[in-house]
């Protein structure tokens, strides 16, 4: 049945959902390194440093608190091109990140990979495409094979933008997993816009969450901008997941700040009025304040912690730059199994 979720904090109260100081300040630092290291990539593309950034502004309660819910070494991690914070509060760090952005040699891809689609084999990361909601028959193929093997306490989360639950792979992927039962996860993150498409032009119904019920698995609606009930509803989901209970599908309403990416002018598509009175909700400032407020940190701590996510942002930035790009002779390499080359 389709659920809405409360939100789990306010400037008075702080529903902590079993959280620890340490996880509390864990989410906010993941937050705060989402929205430094994104920042990073748009300066490096207009110092012309590299030639595309995108970026997830608005996004850093969902993914941080999503993160915090994935079991590290047995969950899998199907993400989409927005999901930076995602990537790293599972344990992506930013030299991994900056080394992707300058498609240096060092990187999982060896630098061939598009800007923002990580992979980590160890992580449980998987790689993905940017096509629309094309990762999603992956990921439920991956919950198959999980149930399959009979591997229990384990379970995939995959996540999608609004826009991509108007592709048929969403659809084909949102039955076969129900149909089988299958552990995992889908987490809308739904910031309103399908790169310039505005909600109200997508779909009649604006709840997406509602959508689960015909397919026969529980839809919940949450809060996007608050990390604590995102944290709490794809925790209970991923639980329900990894004990046999089956699919959830999570619709977490934000907003995205920024323009689509570096390539994109989204001053075409929405007002400077629109994107201010947004701004009002950023949950990042909002969660440190929660967090002081309620003597999780004091102000200090929160600029200690600042300054920190800037000094390794920046050390990370400094010895990504300085590696070395990709030998050209290695352009033909890891494309064909066992070296395989058919124009000789």
């Amino acid at each position: 049945m389709a659920t809405k979720s409360k939100t789990s904090g306010s400037a008075s109260t702080l529903e902590r959902r079993g959280l620890t100081d340490e996880q509390l300040v864990g989410i906010l630092r993941t937050m705060l390194m989402h929205r430094r290291l994104e920042g990073r990539g748009f300066e490096l593309n207009r110092q012309g440093k590299i030639p595309f950034a995108s970026a997830g502004e608005g996004h850093e309660a969902v993914q941080a608190g999503a993160a915090m819910a994935f079991e590290r070494g047995k969950d899998i991690l199907v993400p989409y091109y927005r999901d930076l914070g995602l990537d790293i509060g599972i344990g992506l760090s930013p030299l991994e990140v900056l080394l992707s952005l300058f498609a240096r040699v060092a990187d999982h891809s060896g630098g061939r990979q598009f800007p923002h689609h990580y992979a980590s084999k160890k992580l449980g990361l998987y790689s993905i495409s940017s096509v629309l909601a094309a990762q999603l028959p992956h990921a439920v193929g991956a919950a198959y094979a999980l149930k399959y093997r009979k591997e229990t306490g384990r379970a995939v989360l995959a996540t999608v933008g609004d826009g991509a639950t108007s592709e048929g792979e969403w659809h084909e992927s949102m039955n076969f997993a129900a149909i089988h039962k299958l552990p995992i996860v889908f987490l809308c993150e739904n910031n309103e816009w399908a790169i310039s498409t505005p909600l109200a032009k997508q779909m009649a119904n604006p709840n997406i969450y509602e959508r689960a019920e015909g397919y026969g698995m529980p839809g919940v609606q949450i809060n996007g901008f608050d990390p604590i009930a995102c944290y709490a509803a794809v925790k209970e989901a991923m639980d329900r997941a990894r004990t046999g209970g089956g699919p959830t599908f999570i619709e977490a309403k934000c907003y995205r700040f920024l323009a689509h990416t570096t390539d994109d002018d989204d001053r075409t598509y929405r007002s400077r009025e629109e994107v201010a009175e947004r701004r009002k909700q950023d949950p990042v400032p909002t969660f440190e304040r929660l967090l002081v407020e309620h003597g999780v940190l004091t102000a200090e701590g929160l600029e200690d912690l600042k300054r920190s996510v800037l000094a390794e942002a920046n050390e990370a930035t400094d010895r990504a730059e300085s590696m070395p790009y990709p030998a050209p002779h290695d352009l033909y390499t890891n494309v064909y199994a066992d070296s395989y080359q058919p124009w000789r």
